[in-house]
């Protein structure tokens, strides 16, 4: 979808010569008028508001984009995003200005209704959600359709399959959060070049089995959480093994980037 600007249609008066013919020559011609086009106004169009249960095929380009651009399609046909609430951006603040759709203020309260809203949307808890590769996006109107009277924001629910790509998606995800094809596994062991988070559902070698939160308002040391995580990896591995005095698990810390973007847990795992 392009902004659509307001247009003013103006139109040229047009110009009727009024020449009055009589016997005396003496007697001036009448004097010109005009009459003017009454001015037409198009009024601005924001566009149409979506609705929850709509189906979007979204690329990962598209997925993490903050504006919403993309028509719905049916879902019976191929998609990779389905929306799960619409709701409506408050853009004055307090001090009776208009903030923009893609302000801070507003991405914020857009990214706050539909990540707490996405597991109950899944049926799954959040520390649930955590083992998951389903994830929730949002969209908000351009700038000119907010300008308009758009004011809506948009929670789409994704599954990332592997590195930058989407996964399709059934005709309805509500209540879809066990399905094992969407949980997370990874191509090789944590901190190897070869790993790669990818759905249970893909080839894999590894798979998350639980997570351990990490308190504080900066990120630890990569020693500190190490030791914080190792006990509960630790345990949940040999639970899982066949042979509890034999038996491999691996942990990971997050990134600096991870940890920036709210992620305040580690994630322990298991060969496959």
């Amino acid at each position: 979808m392009t902004p659509v600007s307001r247009v003013v249609a103006v139109v040229a008066a047009l110009l009727l010569m009024l020449t009055a013919c009589t016997g005396s020559p003496s007697e001036p011609d009448a004097p010109p008028s005009t009459t003017p086009t009454p001015t037409e106004t198009v009024p601005p169009d924001p566009g149409p508001t979506p609705k929850v249960g709509e189906c979007h095929d979204l690329s990962f380009r598209q997925a993490i984009a903050v504006i919403g651009r993309s028509k719905p399609v049916r879902c019976g046909r191929a998609h990779t995003a389905q929306t799960y609430f619409v709701g409506r951006l408050d853009l004055t603040t307090k001090a009776g200005h208009v903030r923009r759709p893609d302000s801070r203020a507003a991405q914020r309260q857009a990214r706050r209704a539909c990540t707490s809203r996405l597991p109950r949307h899944l049926a799954r808890t959040p520390l649930q959600l955590r083992l998951s590769m389903a994830q929730a996006v949002w969209f908000t109107p351009s700038v000119a359709k907010a300008e308009a009277g758009a004011d809506w924001f948009r929670c789409d629910v994704v599954v990332v399959a592997a590195p930058r790509q989407l996964m399709r998606l059934p005709k309805q995800t509500k209540g879809w959060g066990e399905a094992p094809a969407i949980t997370m596994c990874a191509t090789a062991a944590p901190g190897t070049k070869a790993f790669r988070r990818v759905t249970c559902g893909s080839q894999h070698s590894w798979r998350a089995t639980t997570t351990v939160d990490i308190p504080g308002k900066d990120l630890p040391e990569e020693a500190a959480i190490a030791d914080r995580m190792e006990s509960t990896c630790l345990d949940v591995a040999r639970a899982d093994a066949a042979d509890p005095l034999d038996f491999t698990w691996s942990q990971e810390s997050p990134t600096q980037e991870q940890w920036d973007a709210g992620q305040r847990y580690g994630i322990c795992w298991v060969p496959a």
